[in-house]
């Protein structure tokens, strides 16, 4: 009856260290796979905003105080510390249809990019450009397919897009309300073939045509979009808890009076800690942080990338 005895408390000894193993092991497993899952989608939200940063036109990105009609700095003159201007804004080029290298099915025949990035000064006027080598009626249907909403429908392509000479850049920031020249960004009306048809010149002024030229048909905006106290409750964190959700906008062209709300959107990241910003000279510094809430239990991954344009 002893030996009994004695062999059923060790077994409770031996059966209590491992339930505690067990329970050990399966919190470091729960942890481990919530740290990965925010790390997996840190990194492809913060790699998707570096590649379309690295396509951004310089002088054109900015930082703005939340709100589509809200005033605006040039990344690089955000103060220190400055937690006013928290969503990020720029133009990009068309580096879809600059790469846009296709085959023809038949023969295999390479063919151009849909747009050359360069213009033949000499057979172009102010309002209709020649440039050689590119062909815009695909480069239309490339705009087209990329513009399409949820149900299929395209924006209106090539009479959305519009030019920048980088060699006529001024001091000023390009492409929105306060920063926006005729010497620096050109609105497209048509384009066929190799024929540019730029919009007219208001009061039939002049307009400086250089031989390299970048095309955009969309600027792109990045904005940290609140949650109410009940959405953060929703989601299992505390009501202090200062959280939001990321949401990257495209397809509005603000050399047309457009802003960012006109424009499409879709949810970057949700339950962002952290988005901070910081530009010097041709480059970008991102960094992004995100929550996830498991029982009781918060993590956080962070992810930090520079670009360089």
């Amino acid at each position: 009856m002893i030996e009994v005895v004695f062999v059923i408390v060790v077994l409770g000894i031996v059966a209590s260290i491992g339930s505690q193993i067990i329970v050990q092991v399966y919190e470091s497993y729960i942890m481990q796979r919530a740290m990965h899952r925010t790390s997996i989608k840190t990194e492809l939200a913060i790699t998707q905003l570096v590649n379309r940063l690295t396509c951004s036109i310089p002088r054109t990105v900015i930082a703005r105080q939340n709100g589509e009609n809200a005033s605006f700095l040039p990344i690089e003159s955000i103060p220190a510390g400055d937690t006013l201007h928290t969503t990020l804004e720029w133009i990009g080029y068309d580096n879809d249809g600059f790469v846009a290298v296709d085959s023809t099915p038949t023969t295999g025949t390479k063919r151009r990019p849909a747009w050359s990035g360069y213009v033949d000064v000499t057979a172009s006027s102010k309002d209709i450009l020649s440039t050689p080598g590119s062909r815009l009626d695909a480069l239309d249907g490339i705009i087209k397919n990329l513009s399409k909403n949820a149900s299929g429908t395209p924006n209106s392509g090539i009479a959305d897009s519009a030019i920048l000479f980088p060699d006529t850049y001024d001091a000023k920031t390009v492409g929105y309300a306060g920063g926006i020249s005729a010497e620096n960004i050109h609105p497209v009306l048509a384009g066929s073939g190799t024929t540019l048809t730029l919009d007219p010149v208001a009061g039939g002024g002049s307009r400086t045509i250089k031989e390299h030229y970048l095309l955009t048909w969309t600027a792109y905006a990045v904005v940290p979009e609140p949650l109410t106290a009940n959405e953060v409750l929703a989601r299992g964190f505390d009501q202090e808890d200062k959280i939001w959700d990321l949401k990257l906008y495209y397809d509005y062209q603000p050399w047309d009076g457009e802003n960012y709300t006109n424009g499409k959107s879709q949810i970057l990241i949700r339950n962002v800690s952290v988005f901070n910003f910081t530009g010097s000279g041709s480059s970008i510094r991102l960094k992004l942080c995100q929550r996830e809430n498991i029982g009781e239990i918060t993590v956080n991954s962070c992810k930090e990338k520079a670009v360089i344009r």
